[in-house]
C-alpha cells in the first residue's frame, strides 16, 4: 500500500459532491407548486449538524457537570454558549446496542444489537445519516463505527455516509497507535474527473506506527480528518450552500486490553501532562490527561468553525454513548466519573445511563442553560430531521426534542423509556416520571427507585409501592 501524507488525508477523506441531491419527502402541497407558474418557496438554508460521542464519558467527567479534580473549559463553554442537559440518557449501557439506538432513533428493546457481540444493521434499517443524506446533506463519519464493517449490510458506506475513516472493530479502535485506518471514499472524491473507476474501500498504512512505534495518536488524527472534513464541506456558492451531517466517534476513554494485560495500564495517551505531579495512581492521570486532551480536540473544532464562519449556523451535539467503565487499571470512582449516581457501564442503574449531553447553536439555542428534560439517544433521529427540515420515519420510538433545545414549550414527551441489555443475563429497566425500575437478571424482583427524592438509588421502596411496581411489570411486559 501507498503510504498516507497526513495532508492529503483529510481532502481525500472528504470532497464536493457536484451536485446537491434533491430534497425528498415533498409534501402535496409542495409537489403541486412546481407545475404551475408561481415560483416556488425558496428552501430555507439548512444548519449543518456535528455529532460529538465519547465512548464511555462518565456524567461527572466534565467540570460543568461537576467535576473538581481537573477542568474541562472548551465543553464548558460549549455548555455555557448553549444547553446542558441533566437527564439525558444513552440508548444503552453497552456500546453497539447505544449506537444503533442513536443512529436508528429506536429504544434498545428494539434492537438486534446485543452488549456482547458486534451485530451489523440490517439492510432495511435506516439510518439517520441515510435520511440527512437523502434531503440533500453531505454526511461523513470518521471514528469507532460498531455496527457493521467491509462486506456486512452495515457498512458506514452502505448506511449513508459519504466519506469513512476509522475502526469497525473494537479491539482495533482501543488501539490509539494503530499502523493502519479504514478508510472509504467514493470515486467523485477521489478524482473530481471521475477518472478514478470505482471506490476505495481498505486500509491505509500509517507508517509512524509501524513496528511498534507511536509516531501518531489516533485521536489527534481523527481530530485533524474532522478538521478538515470541516473545511472543505463547508457550505457556499460552489456546492449550493450543501449542510454537512459529521459524526465524530471518539474511543478516547477505552482501555487498550493488550497495554493492560503487559503493565496494567491500558490508558493509552502522549503524555499524562498537565497531571504529571498529582498524587493519583498512573491509570487516573492517564484518563483525566485524554479528558483533557479530548477537551482541546473540542476547542480546535470550535476555533475551525469559528475561522470559517460557520459559528451560527452549525448545530453541535456532545454527549457519551454509556457511563464509565472500570477499565485498563480505573476506577471509576476515584473521579466520580458517574456523579453521584449509582452504577457504570455495563449496568442499567443511573450511573450506566445517565450521561452528559449538550446542545449548541448560537442564535437559536439560548444560551446558558440548564435543562432537567428528560430524553434519550433514540430521540436524536427526529431531532436531528427536524432541524433539517425533513421527515423521519414512523417506525421509530423516539420524539423530536427541538422545541426543547430552543426553550421553547415542549409540547409532547415520553410517557416511560426502556432499556435491555442482552449479555449472558438479560436485565430490563425503565423510567417512568420520577420512579426508575430496574430488573438486574431475569427472574430477578424489580427493584423501585423514586429518583427525585433518590437519585443515587440507595433505597430500593418496591414493597412499599405495590402499585407503581405492576405499572412497571406491565411496561416491561408488553415491550
Amino acid at each position: 500500500m501507498k503510504p498516507i501524507c497526513f495532508r492529503q488525508f483529510g481532502r481525500l477523506l472528504a470532497g464536493v459532491l457536484l451536485a446537491a441531491t434533491a430534497l425528498e419527502f415533498l409534501s402535496a402541497a409542495q409537489a403541486q407548486t412546481i407545475f404551475t407558474n408561481a415560483a416556488p418557496r425558496p428552501m430555507p438554508r439548512r444548519p449543518s449538524i456535528i455529532l460529538i460521542v465519547a465512548d464511555g464519558l462518565g456524567y461527572g467527567d466534565l467540570s460543568c457537570y461537576g467535576q473538581t479534580k481537573f477542568q474541562t473549559p472548551n465543553l464548558d463553554q460549549l455548555a455555557a454558549g448553549g444547553v446542558r442537559f441533566t437527564s439525558y440518557y444513552a440508548g444503552d449501557a453497552a456500546s453497539s446496542p447505544s449506537g444503533a439506538a442513536l443512529m436508528l432513533g429506536r429504544d434498545s428493546g428494539h434492537l438486534t444489537q446485543r452488549s456482547d457481540a458486534d451485530v451489523p444493521l440490517a439492510a432495511d434499517d435506516i439510518t439517520v445519516a441515510q435520511i440527512l443524506k437523502r434531503s440533500g446533506y453531505h454526511t461523513g463519519l470518521i471514528g469507532e463505527w460498531d455496527l457493521g464493517g467491509d462486506g456486512t449490510s452495515g457498512a458506514p458506506w452502505s448506511k449513508g455516509f459519504d466519506e469513512f475513516a476509522g475502526y469497525f472493530d473494537p479491539g482495533d479502535a482501543e488501539n490509539y497507535y494503530a499502523d493502519f485506518i479504514w478508510r472509504y471514499a467514493p470515486k467523485s472524491i477521489l478524482n473530481p474527473t471521475n477518472n478514478q473507476r470505482e471506490d476505495f474501500i481498505g486500509r491505509e498504512m500509517l507508517y509512524p506506527n509501524t513496528g511498534g512505534n507511536r509516531g501518531q495518536y489516533i485521536p489527534d488524527l481523527l481530530t485533524k480528518a474532522a478538521l478538515n472534513f470541516v473545511q472543505i464541506n463547508q457550505p457556499d456558492a460552489f456546492n449550493h450552500y450543501r449542510p454537512f451531517f459529521l459524526l465524530l466517534e471518539y474511543t478516547t476513554l477505552r482501555a487498550n486490553t493488550a497495554e493492560t494485560a503487559r503493565t496494567g495500564n491500558g490508558m493509552q495517551v502522549p503524555t499524562d501532562a498537565p497531571f504529571s505531579s498529582e498524587p493519583w495512581p498512573q491509570p487516573e492521570k492517564n484518563r483525566a490527561a485524554m479528558i483533557a486532551r479530548l477537551d482541546g480536540h473540542l476547542g480546535q473544532l470550535l476555533e475551525q468553525l469559528h475561522k470559517l464562519g460557520m459559528t451560527n449556523n452549525t448545530v453541535i451535539f456532545f454527549t457519551s454513548d454509556t457511563g464509565p467503565h472500570r477499565e485498563g487499571g480505573v476506577d471509576p470512582k476515584f473521579f466520580q466519573s458517574a456523579g453521584p449516581f449509582r452504577g457504570m457501564g455495563g449496568n442499567l442503574y443511573e450511573g450506566g445511563l445517565r450521561v452528559p449531553m449538550i446542545a449548541h447553536w448560537p442564535g437559536r439555542i439560548p444560551a446558558g442553560q440548564v435543562s432537567d428534560f428528560t430524553w434519550a439517544a433514540w430521540d436524536f433521529l427526529p431531532t436531528a430531521t427536524d432541524i433539517a427540515l425533513t421527515r423521519s420515519p414512523t417506525n421509530v420510538d423516539g420524539i423530536s426534542v427541538l422545541p426543547a433545545l430552543l426553550g421553547q414549550t415542549q409540547t409532547n414527551r415520553h410517557e416511560s423509556f426502556y432499556w435491555k441489555l442482552q449479555s449472558r443475563e438479560v436485565a430490563q429497566a425503565a423510567r417512568a416520571g420520577d420512579w426508575a425500575a430496574v430488573q438486574p437478571k431475569v427472574g430477578a424482583p424489580l427493584e423501585l427507585y423514586h429518583l427525585k427524592t433518590d437519585p443515587c438509588e440507595t433505597n430500593n421502596v418496591a414493597d412499599k409501592n405495590p402499585d407503581v411496581i405492576k405499572k412497571f411489570e406491565i411496561l416491561l411486559k408488553n415491550q
